[in-house]
């Protein structure tokens, strides 16, 4: 007889960790398996983009300054391909500045030295993120409509003009929770605690960066503002009118 224990086994999430501090992979990797991810190590970003192809992690913790490619060009290559979480590793408070402004596409920044314990709880407090933001956790939610844009948050899809819109998974996120409070403003704040869970800790201006990066495959800017649109001092709503 078959055995069908097998088939009833769980999802194995997969973790990726690209850092060339081997004694720092090491540490990483072995709290992520504790927690029963399957994890693969390199220290180069090439081999880490190859992985990636290969493995389709769903989560990446990516070292800032490794040797050859750095993590931001990893990271902005990772983004060309794959939708998976990015934690990126700095080694220096200043640089999480920096690498917000360059807009990389990271969900997460850790600086180090950082706990291994913290990490992996921000790793499944991402893989814990609900995956429909409709009011009231209706899968039966009607998509919603501004303009040219449908945003279908069960079936996890955003149109634009009738076309198909690439969304990472945290810019559809944030975009889904926005469109389950039309016309009402969020503030950074409240979209961290929707889309990164209320135990995120990290910087607000992550939310800018996501924002940016959604209005960029929107079609919008700063100055033309048509879906998502700023307030100033406050955040971020969608919906029709100035």
């Amino acid at each position: 007889m078959r055995d069908m224990t097998a088939d009833a086994a769980p999802h194995r999430s997969r973790a990726l960790v690209v850092e060339d501090e081997r004694a720092l992979a090491d540490l990483v990797a072995g709290y992520l398996r504790r927690e029963g991810f399957d994890v693969e190590v390199t220290g180069d970003g090439e081999e880490a983009l190859r992985l990636a192809r290969r493995l389709d992690p769903d989560v990446v913790v990516l070292d800032l300054g490794l040797p050859g490619i750095d993590g931001v060009e990893v990271c902005r290559r990772l983004r060309t391909f794959s939708d998976c979480y990015i934690v990126m590793l700095t080694a220096r408070v200043e640089e999480v500045d920096k690498l917000i402004g360059l807009s990389v596409g990271a969900d997460d920044y850790l600086t180090k030295p950082f706990s291994p314990r913290e990490l992996v709880a921000r790793i499944r407090a991402m893989l814990r993120r609900p995956r429909a933001t409709t009011p009231h956790g209706s899968h039966d939610a009607a998509p919603f409509v501004v303009g040219d844009l449908t945003v279908d948050a069960p079936a996890r899809e955003a149109r634009l003009a009738g076309e198909s819109v690439a969304l990472t998974r945290t810019e559809f996120d944030l975009l889904a929770a926005l469109a389950a409070r039309p016309n009402v403003v969020l503030s950074r704040a409240a979209l961290l605690d929707a889309v990164w869970g209320g135990s995120y800790v990290g910087h607000e201006h992550l939310v800018d960066v996501h924002v940016l990066h959604l209005r960029q495959k929107l079609g919008d800017t700063a100055e033309r503002q048509r879906y998502v649109r700023s307030v100033r001092g406050v955040g971020y709503r969608i919906g029709a009118g100035a």
